[in-house]
């Protein structure tokens, strides 16, 4: 079963807001050899910096996110039931990884403790304060930790936008499913190629190109 791309409803997104949200480029998990290494990691680093300076040149929040865990574990819970140790404080796993194109202006989210990026931290807050209403959602995992902080977003009323080509998995089988579950109800597919290539018109972007038309519904 394909993945749904639904056509983004006119008007709804432009440059005031909307915010992109780099979630867990972080070397634990993109480092070759890392203890939560994903595969692909590291390929989709051209992408996300395409999205990166898109959101530059509009003058859009770029925020990036980092799971951390107290040195003596005291923040995991049963998270150690399913996953093995990483992203401790003070270590190099929780740098962002070599190649992205961080700038001192960029929002952190640093005290992250669950997959999701709502949980726990002033994410909702910040956003609300400047008036974001969309999220353009790339990083890692698609199944995990991008696909939690998509189903809060949705639910918390934000409107999601995954690049499908910005965003990595363990497996192809995760990054099919994860996709095809978060376009359900939960987000608007899209790619990095259209989304860069949205002209602003006078009431936002003009989102008619979502990249794969041939699965578009309305």
């Amino acid at each position: 079963m394909e993945p749904l791309y639904r056509a983004l409803p006119a008007g709804k997104v432009g440059t005031q807001n909307t915010a992109l949200l780099v979630i867990d480029m972080e070397r634990d998990f993109v480092d070759a050899g890392a203890v939560q290494e994903t595969p692909g990691g590291r390929e989709i680093i051209p992408a996300i910096n395409r999205l990166i300076d898109w959101a530059r040149k509009h003058t859009m929040p770029v925020i990036f996110t980092h799971e951390m865990h107290r040195a003596d574990h005291s923040d995991y819970g049963i998270e150690l039931e399913f996953d093995p140790v990483h992203c401790l404080e003070g270590t190099p796993g929780c740098e962002l990884a070599e190649g992205l194109n961080i700038r001192p202006e960029d929002w952190r989210i640093r005290n992250k403790r669950r997959y999701d990026c709502f949980v726990g931290t002033d994410l909702d807050l910040l956003l609300r304060s400047r008036g974001i209403r969309n999220l353009v959602c790339c990083g890692v995992t698609t199944h995990c930790c991008v696909m939690s902080t998509v189903y809060s977003a949705r639910n918390l009323d934000y409107r999601v936008i995954v690049p499908t080509d910005a965003v990595a998995a363990v497996s192809p089988a995760h990054q099919a499913a994860a996709l095809l579950c978060m376009s359900d109800v939960f987000a608007y597919l899209s790619s990095t190629a259209a989304i860069t290539s949205w002209p602003v018109v006078a009431c936002g972007f003009d989102t008619s190109t979502l990249g794969h038309p041939q699965h578009v519904v309305a």
